[in-house]
């Protein structure tokens, strides 16, 4: 039996949907796992190393070169699951995956600059915003809106993924966080798509989930073991976190959901909810260094796992807290989407994020307030101190 015969993975598929799952989950951890280890190898071998700066959270230097072995994984299981011939957008993945991939590694080796990773992600999201599956001609009643006009619907999509890619990779920024958020992102997807019967696109989120799942080993790790995904595979993965989006905002058939309760016009919140972690974080960064008069583009430290590391939470207790946020904001969504209808639900989620971030900055404020006591109580101490060893003199 040749197991990457056509028939007989459909066969393996249709059958045993479950195992099949769990499978394409082991494949990806199992490869991950594997293959990290032969990353970190060669990058130590030839000292390629993630240089330390003053904004880096972590004290060593560190390979950035995760992303290699995502895109290893990534690119072989997709091939496989292209067999099953359930989605024909695999082809368009591999080609955009290839394009922000070879641009990411190249900022992870020598920095790259904003042009070509622009460009790049350009490339990246024109296979898939043209692709025939992914016809975004309808916002299901979302705050009145139904049909929209084809040319808006491509420039929305372009957007969704420029702003993704660029959102995930901007909360990569202390470890595990951007491995929990994703994990967290592709279960919820996995969910989803469960519900609605996409398998194809069930298998694509446990993928991602089991690739991120074994890279957590690595990337909490205190030794020589320890690994970034650095921007070849941060790209990667909000690429595909970004295509996943789209193929629940374009699905028409909404029926399988409203038997759970969801009102069809509360769909375009419930990704804004399941991508709450790098949408929130990303569009507060932006609002706080505009108000401060600076480029949005500017780096700071200004973002929610900064404000969580300042009051001394390790990258671990960071990244699991704010996970944890992400999966509350979902849970809060679900519960509510299924009493109120989009406009009042969209004040209500807005009121929410408000909140959270009225938290963060008290949280922000306050370590500033107790660095300003600390200095001065530091002050006085070496003054009584001067203090007292002049007296000391004056007696001796």
């Amino acid at each position: 039996m040749n197991i990457l015969d056509q028939q007989v993975l459909l066969e393996l598929f249709r059958g045993y949907t479950l195992f099949f799952t769990f499978g394409t989950f082991l494949l990806a951890f199992s490869l991950t796992w594997y293959f990290i280890p032969k990353v970190l190898w060669v990058t130590k071998e030839k000292q390629l190393v993630k240089e330390i700066n003053h904004r880096s959270s972590h004290k060593i230097e560190v390979p950035a070169f995760g992303g290699v072995a995502f895109f290893l994984v990534l690119i072989l299981i997709i091939s496989v699951l292209q067999s099953l011939r359930t989605s024909y957008t695999g082809n368009h993945l591999i080609i955009g995956l290839t394009f922000l991939f070879m641009a990411g590694l190249k900022d992870d080796l020598v920095i790259s600059t904003a042009r070509l990773k622009f460009v790049s992600q350009l490339f990246a999201a024109g296979f898939i915003i043209f692709s025939p599956e992914l016809l975004l001609t309808d916002l299901h009643g979302f705050l009145g809106i139904t049909e929209i006009p084809l040319w808006l619907g491509y420039g929305l999509k372009l957007l969704i993924v420029i702003a993704l890619i660029n959102a995930y990779n901007l909360i990569d920024g202390i470890d595990g966080l951007a491995g929990i958020a994703g994990i967290v992102i592709c279960s919820s997807f996995a969910v989803i798509f469960h519900i609605i019967s996409e398998p194809y696109f069930v298998l694509l989120s446990v993928t991602i989930v089991g690739v991120l799942g074994a890279f957590l080993r690595y990337n909490f790790s205190r030794g020589h073991r320890k690994i970034f995904m650095g921007d070849g595979g941060s790209l990667t993965i909000g690429f595909l976190i970004a295509f996943l989006s789209l193929k629940l905002l374009v699905r028409n058939e909404s029926s399988l959901l409203l038997n759970e309760g969801f009102l069809p016009e509360n769909r375009v919140l419930f990704v804004i909810a399941i991508l709450f972690l790098p949408i929130y974080d990303t569009l507060r960064v932006i609002v706080i260094r505009l108000m401060e008069k600076k480029s949005p583009f500017e780096a700071d430290r200004n973002h929610l796992h900064h404000v969580l590391l300042d009051h001394k939470l390790t990258h671990k207790q960071a990244s699991l807290v704010l996970g944890a946020i992400n999966i509350l904001i979902i849970a809060v969504f679900i519960f509510l989407s299924k009493i109120f209808e989009s406009v009042s639900l969209t004040f209500i989620m807005l009121f929410l994020f408000l909140l959270i971030a009225v938290i963060f900055e008290f949280l922000k404020k306050n370590r500033k307030l107790r660095v300003i006591v600390s200095k001065r109580n530091r002050h006085g101490i070496k003054v009584q101190l001067r203090g007292l060893i002049r007296n000391v003199n004056l007696f001796s």
